[in-house]
């Protein structure tokens, strides 16, 4: 039996969006995975202020609704512990601990390829994972390839490049379009919309969808 290939899609998902069940469909295709799994982050390092967010309970509950139905999604809790802070070199030591057979995919974003420097231990992160990166809008490719170059020379990391539309969509831009009473239709998936508005996520007022306050 072959070595597996898992992708990691980790973040808050604070909320999840389309465009991360985009990178994670298109990781699955283009690099023939067995899987991805959607990891929520508990308390990440880099967004230790957490005011007006969702908890850990609703946004795990948010990825399990968005991903519901896709047969090679799947949700994990490595990651997502109340107390201290989630690091992606403890995590992937974890999982390369219990199963050394599988080869993992790390899914992250342009802004994460820049600053992955100061990540804890990048060049163990880098031994420990293939590192797939997404493109986006205000990132010039050529920009792109030079981080690359960089980051192979220093910590001789294996990074790939995610071949996908690019929808430059942020759950930062979401959380504000739902404070100001705007429709995040299209923008997540229809349960996750349901569930936001059901629990008032995000809203500085509780107001009935009837009332104006939110709508989807």
């Amino acid at each position: 039996m072959g070595c597996k290939k898992i992708g990691i899609m980790g973040g808050t998902f604070d909320p999840i969006h389309l465009g991360h069940l985009i990178l994670g469909e298109k990781a699955y295709e283009q690099f023939g995975l067995d899987k991805v799994l959607f990891m929520p982050s508990g308390n990440p390092p880099h967004k230790r202020n957490r005011e007006g967010r969702a908890t850990l309970a609703q946004r795990i509950e948010m990825v399990r609704l968005a991903i519901k139905g896709n047969p090679h999604f799947e949700l994990s809790l490595e990651d997502a512990c109340e107390e201290g802070y989630s690091y992606t070199k403890e995590t992937l030591t974890r999982l390369k601990s219990n199963h050394p057979d599988t080869e993992y995919y790390f899914i992250m974003g342009a802004d994460s390829l820049f600053s992955f420097e100061d990540w804890r231990e990048p060049d163990q992160i880098a031994k420990l994972a293939v590192l797939v990166t997404a493109v986006r809008d205000h990132v010039e490719m050529t920009e792109m390839k030079t981080q690359i170059a960089h980051l192979n020379r220093i910590f001789d990391a294996d990074i790939r490049i995610l071949s996908t539309p690019n929808m430059d969509i942020s759950s930062q831009m979401l959380r504000e379009w739902i404070r100001e009473g705007k429709s995040v239709r299209y923008y997540v998936p229809h349960l996750v919309a349901e569930y936001i508005h059901e629990h008032g996520i995000y809203r500085p007022c509780k107001t009935d969808i009837r009332g104006g306050c939110f709508e989807f």
